[in-house]
């Protein structure tokens, strides 16, 4: 039953069923209200001088959310203070203040294309490479049809030598 506010009447006799189920219509009107656990301010935004701050507030789940307006001051002729009760006033901009420390070095950037490759630099960059398997000297095997187990192993000998002579 829900609450109803004109029950008991004066001079009227209680029931303890009836104050329970008022009692319990109570609970849940109280149980309704929402509260809140936590607030943000959402935003604070810059208004024309002589307009009137303003605030804002909404209720999101359990967090009040403000948005502030604030209004800008007068710009001053030259920065001098204006008449008694106006702040805020702007003068000239000053001097630019000292060369700041370099930052963290940024991310690594992409790859750039390749440049241009002469012949002789060509020549250069592949001249002696083979010479690393002069020192593997030719098999110069015949072998017999089929092959004997002494020739294939022969053959395998000189390829992990070849490999081998590759790698260096």
């Amino acid at each position: 039953m829900p609450y109803d506010p004109q029950w008991p009447q004066n001079g009227q006799n209680i029931d303890a069923d009836r104050f329970r189920e008022q009692f319990s219509g109570l609970k849940t009107l109280i149980d309704a209200i929402q509260s809140t656990g936590s607030a943000t301010v959402d935003g604070v935004n810059t208004l024309p001088p002589g307009t009137p701050a303003a605030v804002s507030v909404t209720v999101s789940g359990d967090t009040l959310h403000f948005t502030f307006g604030l209004p800008q001051g007068d710009t001053g002729a030259d920065g001098s203070a204006g008449p008694q009760g106006s702040e805020g006033q702007q003068g000239p901009e000053g001097p630019a203040g000292p060369q700041g420390n370099d930052g963290p070095p940024g991310p690594e950037g992409p790859q750039g294309p390749m440049g241009e490759i002469s012949n002789m630099d060509l020549s250069n960059a592949i001249s002696g490479t083979s010479s690393n398997t002069n020192g593997v000297a030719t098999l110069g095997l015949v072998a017999s049809s089929p092959p004997t187990q002494n020739e294939v192993q022969a053959l395998a000998d000189k390829l992990d030598e070849l490999i081998n002579a590759l790698r260096r």
